[in-house]
Parts: structure tokens; sequence; C-alpha cells
């Protein structure tokens, strides 16, 4: 039996530190290209027309924010479509339908396309809206986004060369310090934007449109074979559709595009679901077409990590249960080779610490402040496994299920709340009671670490716990609030 735990334990770490130490390549390149900039042609002609693409589903509470700031871009109105793709079925509807009727009369080109079924979810709706779209280029965004007024000025002149298929602009989080919640969320995403998607794109490696808050040419989506359902992340599965066809993609660090984090934690675990399910149904799609292409070797092995990464969750949970009984293996005084082999795992950690200082470094004056949030990211990553890594294994057995859309609030400051409104997610589901099972165990592990005086487990076991202890109890808590 220890022989089972020491291998299954051993598999674990080996997988988490492969991708853990891919963050040391990230910062190779990050050094390497730091003063490699893309720039836009200075004197672009803004004559083409550009159709702004905004799919929603019952976003009652920021449709009218979202509509408002995109009718405020500065473009010529007679070069300006707006598509509200609308698969709602509530009173969202006839809020859309007042808001455009509003912005008609002011002389915009606004459009309210209304299905009556979801079919294909967002990407159905976006296919649906490029058939009659009039532009040359295709803006979308989200429902939880606010664009800046100089958004198209600021993503159209990079498509000065006619190999530009699409520009991505980070993401800025207008409620990135409201709770503890958005705050990890913040810290985890600014690591996805200002390291991974600006390497990625300057060392010449494919990256992906983030499903909003960037600009296609709608000859690269139809060169790329379209929107595809098959997968819940259409974004991802077209931007390499597209890479492989040999479209360049240009990611921009400095120019951000706001937009509102999950608030609660039953918002964030169906986004994470979605993202994390939709990410290994891509990769079965697309690695066999990487693979197969005739793309530099680097660029393969660089997409392989990319779209697999999500794979580290299973095994965060299998490094979670045998943590336990290893602090009892150890101090049965056997395998002591064994034990000191498994410290060079710790240079993982480091590697991805060094990666995420790095990103606030890079975009942030009070960075400090920022990485000090570390620890709670790294328990938060724990404490999703359970939910995660049921989407890597219902995205690696084929098992289909509906685009869960993130629910919004437009909660920005702590003033807001999203207590009271409606899309709340209130169930308790299978999932919290093994977190909080989860929790439970790994408690043990932390009082056995105390008890064995094994002081260098400590901080992993306290990690574990406290993981899986904040995720159950904000998820439990957060249930009978709405309840109350």
């Amino acid at each position: 039996m220890d022989e089972i735990v020491l291998v299954g334990y051993f598999l674990s770490l080996l997988i988490l530190s492969i991708f853990g130490l891919h963050g040391f390549v990230m910062l190779f390149y990050h050094r390497k290209y730091k003063g490699v900039q893309y720039k836009p042609k200075p004197d672009y002609d803004f004559n083409d027309i550009v159709t702004i693409q905004l799919p929603l589903y019952n976003e009652y509470y920021v449709v009218e924010r979202l509509i408002n700031s995109v009718c405020a871009i500065d473009y010529p109105k007679d070069k300006l479509e707006i598509q509200v793709l609308d698969d709602s079925t509530d009173e969202t509807v006839d809020l859309v339908a007042k808001i455009v009727d509003e912005k008609k009369k002011l002389g915009l080109d606004i459009k309210h396309i209304h299905r009556t079924n979801r079919e294909g979810y967002k990407a159905g709706a976006l296919k649906k809206g490029l058939q009659t779209a009039k532009g040359k280029f295709i803006a979308i965004f989200d429902a939880d986004f606010i664009p800046k007024k100089n958004f198209l000025k600021k993503t159209l002149p990079f498509f000065y060369k006619n190999n530009v298929g699409m520009v991505q602009t980070r993401w800025e989080h207008l409620n990135g310090d409201y709770s503890i919640l958005t705050k990890a969320q913040a810290l985890a995403l600014d690591g996805h934007f200002v390291i991974e998607q600006t390497v990625r794109n300057k060392a010449g490696f494919f990256i992906n449109f983030n499903g909003t808050g960037g600009v296609w040419r709608k000859e690269c989506i139809e060169d790329a074979g379209n929107w595809h359902d098959d997968t819940l992340t259409e974004d991802l599965d077209l931007s390499y559709r597209a890479q492989l066809n040999g479209w360049k993609f240009v990611f921009m660090k400095d120019f951000t595009s706001p937009a509102e984090l999950p608030s609660d934690i039953s918002a964030l675990k169906s986004q994470q679901f979605r993202w994390t399910k939709g990410a290994i149904e891509t990769a079965k799609k697309i690695l066999p077409l990487v693979w197969k292409s005739d793309i530099d070797l680097r660029i393969k092995l660089q997409s392989t990590f990319h779209l697999t990464n999500n794979l580290v969750f299973p095994f965060i949970l299998l490094a979670a249960i045998l943590n336990v009984p290893l602090i009892f293996i150890k101090n049965s005084g056997a395998h002591e080779v064994y034990f000191a082999l498994m410290s060079v795992f710790v240079l993982a950690f480091i590697s991805t610490f060094m990666f995420y200082l790095y990103s606030q470094k890079d975009i942030r004056t009070d960075w400090r402040k920022k990485i000090v949030l570390f620890p709670l990211f790294m328990a938060g990553s724990m404490g999703f496994a359970v939910n995660n890594s049921r989407a890597v294994f219902e995205g690696l057995m084929n098992r289909k299920s509906e685009f869960v859309r993130t629910p919004k609030y437009k909660v920005v400051n702590e003033k807001d709340s999203w207590l009271g409104k409606k899309y709340f997610n209130n169930k308790i589901d299978f999932s919290v009671i093994v977190e909080t099972i989860m929790a439970i165990y790994c408690l043990i592990g932390v009082l056995s670490s105390i008890y064995f005086l094994e002081i260098a487990a400590l901080p992993f076991q306290l990690l574990f716990f406290t993981g899986f202890a904040f995720v159950s109890i904000t998820s439990i808590r957060n249930a009978f609030a709405r309840n109350n």
C-alpha cells in the first residue's frame, strides 16, 4: 500500500512540476523579448465599416451599461454597426428593445437580433450575426465589459498588415478590489494576460482570443471555418484554427478593456468549469491538427502546454488526497531517499511565484500589496480542484453540457451587492459536499504535520486545507445568505 501512495504522489508532483516549471520558460521569453513591440500604423485611415457584436443571455443588470458604453465609442456613425445578439428569455429582451429603440433615434445603426432558441449558444449567436454583419472588422464585447471610447482608434491601426486576423486587448478589472475573491481572480488573470499572452505573442507562439475585448478581421473568421459550437471555448477553438491557417494575432498589453469579475463563488465556479472543460475539448480537437501541421516544433510544444494546462487539476486533487497518508509513511522511518528527492519539486512552486510576481511588477506600482495575495491564490487553485477536475473528466469523456454563462450583477464597489438579485445559483451541489469533506480531511493532514513536527510539509498542508475550506465555506455562506 505504501508503494502505491508513493508512486501516485510522485506522479502527481511530477505532472504539476512540469507545468509549474514552465513558468521559468515564460519568464525566459519575457526577458528575451521585453523590448519587442508591435507598432500600429500612425496614419491609419479609419474608413472601414466596423460591426460590434454584443452576445448576451439574460443580462438584465448590465446590458444598459454595456450598450451605452459601446454607443459612446469614438468612430464615424456611418461606419459603425452594432448588433445586440440577444438570446435572453426574461425581461432583458424588453429592456434591450427599449434601449435599442432610443439609440436608433440618435442616428446609430444598432440592431436587436433576438433568437428564440440558444442553438450553438454564444458561438451560434455570433455566427448568426456574422451572416448579416456589414463590417470588414468585427469587435466583440461580453455583457460585463465597458469598452473605452478610443477602443477602435487604438486597435484598428494594427490591421494595416493584411495577414493580421485578430487584435486582443488586456482585461482590466472594474471590481478587482471588491473582495478577497475578486482580488485572487485579478491576480490569476493578470498572470495570463501580462505574461502568457504577451510572451507568446512576442515570441511568435499562438495566442488566443479571450472571447471579448478584441477585434477580428471578418475574412479571418470565415477563412478559419467560422464559429464552431462543439466546444465550450469557441474563442480558443477559432483562434487556433485561424493561426494554423497562417493568420497573425496581436496582443495589446498596454491598452485595456474594463470588465466586471464574478463577485460570488457560484458564478466563478460556473465560469471556471466552462473554461476548463472547454479547453480540454479544444485540446482534443485541435492538438492533432497542430502536430500534423508544418509549423515549428517549438510552436507545437508551446501550443501543447497552452491547451493542456488544465490537466493539472486532477493531479492537484490526487496530491491533496495522498498528502495525509504520506505523513504517516514518512514517519515510519523508511523511504528516506524518496523523501529527499521529493524536495526538488519545490522549484515548481518558486517558478509559479516568480511568474505572478513579474506579472504584477509589469503593470502595477503597488505590486507588493498584490503579490501578498499569492498564497491565497494558490490555496484557491487547490480549493477549485474538485470543481475543475470534474470539468476535465467530462471534457475527456466527451460528455456534452450546455453553455452556462457567468451571471453579472453590476457589482463594482463595496456599496454594490449580488444579494437579492436574479440569476444567483443558491444550490449546494454535490461538489460542495466533496469540498467540505476534503477540507476536514486536509485538516487531519495539518494536525498530523504538527504532531510529527513535519514543519516542511506544514505550509502545503495548510494551503490545501485553506483552499478547500475557503471554497466550501464560501459556497455554503453564499447560499444561506441568499436564502435568508
